[in-house]
């Protein structure tokens, strides 16, 4: 007899899922978006295909997660301040951004996310909320320091520091500087500080 929540079938390898990630990521950044494979990611992490399928719905989902996903996956900054946590949070997404296998995969998975409503919606529940709502408790602390109002519209503010990222670096092909997330969180500290 199966208990109603009890997980079905064997639980999943942490080892088997941390090596499919770094296959991807080691392929993209080798090969490209284009170029890489379910069936050459299973080969080199050692798994099976149906194993990469139980867990990602194919290759996009995949490459999302292996290559974007360390920022969120780290604990919110707690600087003591609302700029130096913004820094923080800024330096890590520039980091992400700026790797090799973030410039290899962003043109295909773009093009993937605007053909797939599906994918858009796994990728947002799956990944961008829980990071946005792990982000939370920085922002929390921020209106508890009188740095910012209550109500502030965090998801617009993520966003905001997301999509700056994302176009200096990943669009506009910028090297970020030194002083890149320094300036950014600078701007978007005073656009939401309190007055």
């Amino acid at each position: 007899m199966t208990l109603p929540n009890a997980p079905r079938g064997r639980p999943r390898d942490s080892r088997a899922h941390q090596a499919i990630l770094a296959a991807t990521t080691e392929l993209v950044t080798e090969l490209g978006y284009a170029a890489t494979s379910i069936g050459a990611v299973a080969a080199r992490a050692g798994v099976g295909k149906d194993t990469i399928y139980r867990r990602w719905s194919g290759k996009a989902e995949l490459v999302y997660e292996a290559v974007f996903t360390q920022a969120e996956a780290a604990p919110a900054p707690d600087t003591g301040s609302l700029t130096g946590d913004l820094t923080a949070l800024l330096e890590a997404l520039i980091q992400e951004f700026s790797t090799p296998a973030a410039t290899a995969a962003l043109p295909g998975l773009l093009a993937d996310f605007a053909a797939d409503r599906e994918l858009q919606a796994r990728i947002r529940s799956d990944f961008l909320t829980p990071a946005k709502d792990g982000l939370a408790p920085m922002f929390e602390r921020a209106v508890q320091r009188g740095e910012a109002n209550p109500g502030l519209p965090v998801d617009l503010v993520l966003d905001t520091l997301a999509g700056a990222v994302f176009f200096h670096v990943a669009l506009v092909g910028e090297h970020p500087g030194p002083r890149l997330a320094t300036q950014l969180a600078a701007i978007v500290g005073r656009g939401i500080e309190t007055r």
